[in-house]
């Protein structure tokens, strides 16, 4: 059977658009306001903004709601948005110290230094779908908040005793890294020199680029993608360990730009992150079994999944040593922007390229036919 290419028309695709509007404004529910989505689907407009590479909550939940809640598509939206933008300025550097956590965990040391912040987690709470009544919940909603059961302003209500000695700040909580360096268990791999962060968004990402890229790249990267990579490879055959999360924070941090007048830093803004370091046992040969090395994770808003396996692949990135495609798998193939652009394209008329590979079969079946 022949085959022969159809060509689409402009009115439908019009037809499409407008059934596109229908879903997006149709409907007979109510309106779905802005600070219902930025208050009630808290985490999908956090992990939009960082996919996006844009901290702008009621822009995120504006895209969401546009992409009938299709996470990725939210994202990409934000990301075509923020390029758009004009750069008016360059934020200070902002040292991780000065994050204000809301939630502070430490799995590797039971009693860190500072306090354990249990926060929001479901971590302890059983996955069980809540059958409430609709009536019941939306009363319970009215509800006002509950302060913290045992009145610690903090919420740590883990169950192991502790003071905040010399008046710490419990919400800035000394690092369990200052801890491990003063034991001199960790290898160092701080170098002389602070250079500038590579800007991903104006130059290209290949391997061999700064610790700095890979990050930058990490923390946009598709979270299921970035935890996938992780996992397959912390599961290899003849691995047989894997990293500790030494500490897990979830907090605030300052965005400050300097003044145009006095040139002081003034504070304009707050954005949440997930911050991790991660322990690693060092065991090959040519590593320094004495000690242990550290991965770091930071992205915006409250994504623990993500900076969890960001820190661990920035462990393995560099333990590998470009001794496999790590690397290059890290910076070019988390994007679920890009991974996803390339999918849907493949739904766009390919005629022309599926004619030429039908026409080469006919040829090489013609050719096998003279043959015999």
């Amino acid at each position: 059977m022949g085959y022969s290419g159809a060509s689409g028309g402009h009115e439908a695709i019009l037809a499409a658009e407008r059934l596109v509007e229908r879903h997006r404004y149709g409907g007979s529910s109510d309106w779905l306001a802005i600070d219902q989505i930025t208050g009630r689907l808290r985490l999908a407009v956090d992990r939009i903004m960082g996919e996006g590479g844009l901290w702008a909550p009621e822009l995120a939940a504006r895209a969401l709601r546009q992409s009938e809640g299709d996470v990725q598509e939210a994202a990409q939206l934000i990301r075509a948005h923020r390029s758009t933008l004009p750069r008016v300025a360059y934020s200070e550097p902002v040292h991780a110290d000065e994050l204000r956590v809301s939630r502070r965990i430490s799995p590797a040391f039971r009693n860190p230094p500072g306090s354990q912040l249990l926060g929001r987690t479901l971590d302890y709470v059983g996955r069980l779908l809540d059958l409430m009544p609709e009536e019941q919940a939306r009363a319970r909603a009215e509800e006002p908040a509950e302060p913290p059961a045992n009145g610690h302003a903090n919420g740590h209500a883990n169950g192991h005793g502790h003071g905040h000695a010399g008046g710490e700040d419990p919400r800035r909580p000394p690092r369990l890294l200052g801890l491990l360096r003063s034991m001199g268990m960790l290898v160092e791999r701080r170098t002389d020199g602070d250079p500038d962060p590579y800007d991903i968004t104006r130059s290209p990402v290949r391997p061999g680029v700064p610790r700095s890229a890979r990050l930058t790249a990490m923390a946009r990267a598709e979270t299921g993608a970035l935890v996938h990579l992780w996992y397959s490879n912390t599961f290899q055959p003849g691995r047989h360990n894997h990293e500790f999360p030494g500490e897990v924070r979830h907090g605030t941090l300052p965005v400050r730009v300097s003044h145009p007048l006095t040139g002081n830093p003034v504070t304009v803004a707050e954005v949440r992150v997930t911050e991790v370091e991660t322990i690693d046992d060092l065991d090959r040969a040519e590593e320094d079994r004495s000690r242990l090395d550290l991965g770091y994770g930071m992205c915006f808003g409250h994504n623990e999944r993500k900076a969890i396996a960001m820190a661990g692949l920035d462990l393995l990135v560099h333990r590998d040593g470009g001794r496999t495609e790590l690397e290059q798998e890290v910076l070019l193939t988390l994007d679920g922007i890009e991974a996803s652009g390339f999918l849907e394209h493949l739904k766009l008329p390919h005629y022309v390229d599926f004619r030429s590979v039908l026409d080469r079969k006919r040829a090489v079946r013609a050719a096998m036919e003279e043959a015999r």
